[in-house]
């Protein structure tokens, strides 16, 4: 089985040990191989610090190590580890054939200090939204689709590797729920495939874009905007700019969406609270038109979008 490796960081600190070039290493997280070259997966929090220099440590050594990618709409993230050796990797599995109850393991390194730690469990729920603070920053951000898990998953673990029985990473640790016991997340691995593919094709991660502002609906909200259904993604209307739900020159704006519509499926896809706009868009690649199903009035019709890049 492939240990997981550490990420570090070098920090300029007012206090404790230096190195020769007057540099505090401060442990971060976890983080995997994603292939024989040193490509490192791991979180977008465990390498937020955009002036900081990373380190992998691996097998006693520690590597510079440069961010390839931050994931704007996931906690990953993507560092290159200056290893000359080939290096051993794990193999990715397909995260959208987990099922409840499936066992896993959840790799890591815990507090900076438990090197290589293996905790088991299952899978105790799928496509989980949640709200997580990052401790260093103090800024809360949405994380979701996430796989959630018993198996134990503490500090120092964010960025290992989340195992299924076969050896596949299937997910990637991520964050824990303080209040409750036994109850961890981590990101699908397949969101790790789409920015290593991106990163393979154009060198950098793209963001999918629209151009719409929008709520999801339900009952309360379809009652308080006057629509008679009640799911989708209602579009904003107002008289300011900022409340205006179409932007001026955006993907909306060229297929002659209005504000007040109701997007109710993405290419087949049904949009609701578990299933956003958003969420659906993520998987989808620039530059191809999709299939949007309107509800405008008292009448439903359907149209088509080309999705561009932010």
């Amino acid at each position: 089985m492939v240990k997981p490796a550490s990420v570090l960081r070098d920090q300029s600190v007012m206090s404790g040990e230096f190195n020769d070039q007057g540099l505090s290493e401060v442990e971060t997280g976890s983080g995997f191989f994603v292939n024989n070259s040193g490509l490192t997966a791991t979180n977008r929090h465990v390498v937020f610090e955009l002036d900081a220099e990373y380190l992998v440590s691996w097998q006693g050594n520690k590597y510079p190590a440069k961010v390839i990618s931050r994931g704007l709409n996931s906690d990953t993230a993507l560092i290159q580890a200056e290893i000359k050796e080939r290096t051993p990797f794990l193999e990715l599995g397909d995260s959208r054939r987990l099922a409840l109850g499936e066992s896993v393991i959840a790799l890591g390194n815990v507090l900076g200090e438990l090197q290589n730690t293996v905790s088991v469990g299952i899978v105790s729920g799928l496509s989980r939204n949640i709200y997580a603070v990052d401790e260093v920053q103090q800024q809360a951000f949405e994380l979701r689709g996430l796989i959630q898990t018993d198996a134990a998953i503490n500090p120092g673990n964010s960025g290992g590797p989340l195992l299924n029985m076969k050896g596949e990473a299937i997910g990637v640790n991520t964050a824990t729920i303080t209040s409750y016991e036994n109850i961890g997340f981590a990101i699908p691995i397949d969101r790790v495939k789409i920015d290593m593919e991106e990163i393979k094709r154009f060198g950098r991660i793209r963001t999918p874009y629209l151009g719409l502002r929008y709520v999801i609906l339900d009952t309360i909200l379809a009652k308080k905007y006057g629509v008679e259904v009640e799911y989708g993604a209602y579009v904003l209307k107002g008289g300011s700019p900022d409340s205006k739900g179409i932007e001026p020159g955006s993907p909306a704006d060229k297929a002659d969406l209005k504000g007040g519509d109701v997007v109710l499926q993405c290419d087949g896809e049904t949009i609701t609270s578990n299933r956003t706009l958003r969420d659906i868009l993520l998987a989808k690649e620039i530059g191809k038109k999709l299939k949007l199903t309107v509800w405008r009035g008292n009448k439903q019709f359907d149209t088509t979008i080309v999705l561009e890049e932010k």
